[in-house]
């Protein structure tokens, strides 16, 4: 199966501004279950240069700059990706993991390069909230599915438009939030019982949907052997082929998808529009 990839991004502003340099997050990463047949990105104004980069988490990205003023900018990105099969569950773990567990330990080696993904404020409801799926589950995998599947049965998934993100337990009392909200709800519980997790920016096709695609958010947890493994708590799935991640890190300011800048005194507003599609 063939996807066609559309994502437009446009700031206009209210008065000519001078760009600072931008990071653009919008390169699919690399994954063994999809090739990127054709790809395009096209500024308006056109940049001075455009050069392809890897940040410090692994995450390759456009790194570009602008001379002179402007009331707008544009971004827009094409790619064509083939997607090829996948099975979430096609791993083995390379270490004896002791379960049930009351928090999880990584080795020593493991844990020095993880502890980012480990960061949280403790949360006793939180930390209730998962442990319960942790006792009626029968192992690891059954656990994560189990409490991946009870946020989307529990938590209203809706839309907003706002760029706020909402606190984990701010999330956890409203029984509801946005894919980024309930995404870094679920980091949060994972990290509250020791399981690294890092936030995922990125495009996921619902071949259910004809129009209303836009930037998708899920979470990916570190097991041992297996690597990062995808979750999405929108859906209550494992995350397969139909998902393309743009940029992971243990915090979403990290992943934004254009980070950058303006010199002047004007204002800002944003507009962004995704299109997915078979082709």
């Amino acid at each position: 199966m063939k996807l066609e990839i559309q994502h437009f991004t446009q700031y206009r502003y209210s008065e000519k501004v001078v760009l600072n340099p931008h990071l653009l997050f919008l390169i699919p990463q690399q994954r063994s279950y999809y090739t990127i047949e054709k790809s395009r990105i096209q500024f308006f104004p056109e940049a001075d240069a455009v050069h392809e980069r890897i940040d410090m988490l692994g995450n390759a990205h456009f790194q570009s700059w602008f001379q002179g003023e402007t009331k707008s900018l544009s971004i827009e990105v094409d790619y064509i990706i083939e997607l090829h099969t996948f099975n979430p569950f096609g791993f083995l773990f390379t270490e004896f993991i002791a379960y049930p567990f009351s928090f999880f330990e990584y080795s020593p080696e493991r844990s020095l390069f993880l502890q980012p993904f480990l960061q949280t404020e403790k949360s006793q409801e939180l930390t209730q909230y998962v442990t319960h799926f942790v006792s009626k589950s029968k192992d690891l995998v059954s656990f994560l599915f189990s409490l991946t599947e009870s946020i989307h049965g529990n938590w209203a998934h809706i839309i907003r438009h706002e760029h706020n993100l909402w606190s984990p337990y701010f999330t956890f009392q409203q029984q509801r939030g946005s894919c980024r909200d309930l995404s870094w709800m679920l980091v949060h519980m994972l990290r509250n019982i020791g399981l690294a997790s890092r936030f995922v920016s990125g495009y996921a096709f619902n071949p259910e949907l004809t129009e209303g695609h836009e930037l998708h958010a899920w979470v990916e947890v570190y097991l041992p052997g297996a690597g990062w493994i995808g979750l999405d708590p929108s859906l209550g799935l494992f995350t397969d082929n139909l998902y393309i991640p743009l940029a992971s890190g243990y915090h979403p300011d990290l992943v934004a998808p254009v980070q950058g800048s303006f010199g002047g005194v004007g204002t800002s507003e944003l507009k962004t529009e995704v299109w997915i599609r078979h082709c």
